[in-house]
């Protein structure tokens, strides 16, 4: 069989495009589930859910929940599950809380310790799964427990406060609407140049691209979602500092999964992890990076709860790793493993987020948002059945 000529204007037919075409028709169904659920709570709240400052509310609610979910995407496309998420984001916060306010730590190095603390997490864990073979489940379940244990230990049980200053603007802090629309502008040519450089770049190696009309498309959809969120933030106070942070990690995060050779061999072991092995991939190695990348990520996410509320508590991060987890299953990531992308995981985030914040301003009692949270999870876990079976 003779490759694909580059030149060759149908080069870009076959079963890759068709796969290409399932992930944009999922996500696709993904954002239209997400439009009626801020239509229903829009005409449920009278008119308060799509607001601009609630909408910017919802967005900095949501970055917590995303910045989890872009480390646990790698853990689960992997074939692993991390459920001390939760813990490890409250313990984080509570550290650092402590540091900065009893020990009078300077706010750098204050950040510096929280990120080292949560990638020593991620380290301990991936080397008792990647190393010890100790399941990922049984793990992770141990270090819900005990980094819950060492947070009451550390706090004593009780709740401490943040002052003024730079802690606290770190997670309260709006860019400037000038340098919001300026990041923008930015996005835009980037975004442009990245689809076309991807359409190139995949032509030039023979492989299956899409037309240059439909390339000009999706970059002009996607310029235009980032030009309607600026206006929207800039419509209220700004960008909020947390969501900013949350869109560079997630850049970062996405160019990993899939232009290093690290997030392809991620890949590679969530999908057959006897053939990663044989075909030379350092597979314990592998485990051991996404663990720790999503350490490292949970730090960071522990600093923007603490900060945004204001205080380290005892009962924070309580069942984020549920909407994590959720998070990325909605976003298209399978629990079998080898399937799942860090887009897809915001979109979920933001889903997540949605629900919380919808139901919270029509003033539901708070063990409905837990039932309809839940049934969400198993419905998105569902949905991830079918499909593997029909494409299977």
């Amino acid at each position: 069989m003779s490759r694909p000529d580059p030149k060759d204007k149908d080069s870009g037919r076959g079963k890759p495009l068709m796969h290409d075409w399932q992930k944009h028709l999922r996500f696709g169904i993904m954002v239209a589930i997400l439009l009626l659920i801020w239509i229903g709570f829009h005409f449920a709240t009278d008119s308060a859910f799509l607001s601009a400052r609630n909408l910017s509310n919802l967005m900095r609610q949501m970055s917590v929940t995303g910045l989890v979910a872009i480390g646990m995407v790698l853990v689960i496309v992997a074939g692993q599950i991390d459920l001390s998420v939760g813990s490890g984001v409250a313990l984080v916060g509570g550290a650092a809380a402590i540091l900065y306010v009893h020990h009078d730590f300077p706010p750098a190095l204050t950040i510096l310790a929280a990120l080292g603390l949560g990638a020593a997490m991620g380290l301990i864990q991936g080397t008792l799964v990647a190393y010890l073979r100790i399941p990922a489940f049984i793990v992770t379940l141990g270090g819900m427990m005990a980094f819950r244990g060492a947070l009451w230990s550390v706090t004593q049980s009780i709740s401490i406060h943040l002052p003024e200053g730079f802690f606290r603007t770190f997670g309260s802090a709006y860019l400037p609407k000038p340098l919001g629309w300026a990041l923008a502008g930015l996005a835009v040519a980037i975004t442009i140049s990245a689809f076309f450089w991807r359409r190139q770049s995949r032509l030039r190696y023979g492989l299956p691209a899409h037309g240059a009309l439909f390339t000009a498309a999706q970059a002009a959809l996607v310029s235009a979602l980032i030009l309607l969120f600026m206006a929207v933030m800039n419509s209220y106070q700004g960008v909020p500092l947390p969501v900013l942070i949350l869109l560079v990690l997630t850049l970062l995060m996405s160019f990993v999964a899939s232009g290093l050779s690290f997030g392809r061999g991620v890949y590679a072991i969530g999908g057959n992890p006897d053939a990663a092995y044989l075909s030379g991939i350092a597979v314990k190695r592998h485990l051991l990076g996404v663990f720790v990348i999503l350490g490292l990520l949970v730090g960071v996410a522990g600093l923007t709860l603490t900060s945004w509320v204001g205080s380290a508590t005892p009962e924070a991060g309580q069942l984020l790793e549920l909407d994590a987890i959720a998070a990325c299953v909605i976003g298209g990531a399978s629990l079998m493993g080898g399937r799942g992308q860090v887009p897809g995981a915001i979109l979920g985030a933001l889903i997540m987020a949605s629900l919380d914040n919808g139901m919270s301003l029509m003033n539901l009692d708070p063990f409905w948002q837990l039932v309809v949270k839940g049934c969400v999870l198993v419905a998105a876990v569902y949905i991830d059945i079918l499909t593997r079976r029909r494409s299977g």
